[in-house]
This record gives structure tokens, C-alpha cells and sequence, in this order.
């Protein structure tokens, strides 16, 4: 089914970049280099699973403008790492099963956590007090 959405409802985005044990010695390396290139705000080092993310992994946050720049850039200097990126439109779900590209091999994300976080939403919309953190 087409759909029309308009692109101005990205506000920015997000790269997961995963890492095991064997690779975090890398996953440092590109860490140390990012934000000596790039406008972002990195995320913490997430040793376990977290939210809809199967393995280690830490985020990378970057605007709309930065997105032509960085991405490119990982493409060629991931070095055999997985990297999830994604926009941000306000639809989790969205922008991690159907908005998102990966560098390297796809992993099967957990997509079952944005359904039990739908359903912690009170009927006001505003999420529970027990809010998700760090979910994307």
C-alpha cells in the first residue's frame, strides 16, 4: 500500500551501532572518531539487550542535516560492524520495523516492545510513570 508521508516529519535520527565481545575494541575505535567529524550526541554503551535491540550496541544521535554527511561515512568505515539507523517521526514501531536501513547484516530486532509500550499509554496519551527509557 503507497503512502505519502512527508519527510519534514523526521526531527532527526538515530544509529545503533552493534558490537559483541569479540568487536568492542572497534566499536571504541568509531566511537573515538564520530564526533570528531559529525555533529551528535552519543549515547551510552548498552552491554545487554535493551528495548527492541537484540545485542550491545550504543546510540548515536544526529540531525536531519548531518544525515548525508554521516551516513555515507559509516557505510565505509563500519569495519564488518551492524548499524540500525532510523528516523525519528514520533512512531517508534514505524521508524524501527518499516523507516529503518542497515549497514552490514540485519539483526531481528525484539518489535514486540513497542506493543506492550502502546499499551502502557494511559488514555490521555501521556505515557505511564514507568515510561520505557533508552527504548530506541
Amino acid at each position: 500500500m503507497w503512502r505519502n508521508n512527508d519527510s519534514a516529519k523526521i526531527r532527526g535520527y538515530h544509529a545503533h551501532i552493534y558490537y559483541k565481545r569479540s568487536t568492542r575494541s572497534v566499536a571504541e575505535h568509531l566511537r573515538r572518531l564520530i564526533p570528531r567529524r559529525f555533529k551528535v550526541e552519543l549515547g551510552r554503551w548498552r552491554e545487554e539487550p535493551v528495548g527492541p535491540h537484540p545485542q550491545s550496541m550504543y546510540q548515536v544521535k544526529f540531525g536531519v542535516r548531518e544525515f548525508s554527511r554521516i551516513v555515507p561515512w559509516l557505510m565505509l568505515n563500519r569495519d564488518g560492524l551492524s548499524i540500525l539507523v532510523h528516523p525519528e517521526t514520533g512512531d517508534d514501531y514505524q521508524d524501527h520495523a518499516f523507516n529503518a536501513l542497515w549497514l552490514g547484516d540485519k539483526l531481528k530486532l525484539r518489535l514486540e516492545i513497542f506493543g506492550r509500550l502502546r499499551a502502557r499509554r494511559r488514555p490521555s496519551g501521556r505515557k505511564d510513570a514507568r515510561k520505557h527509557r533508552d527504548r530506541s
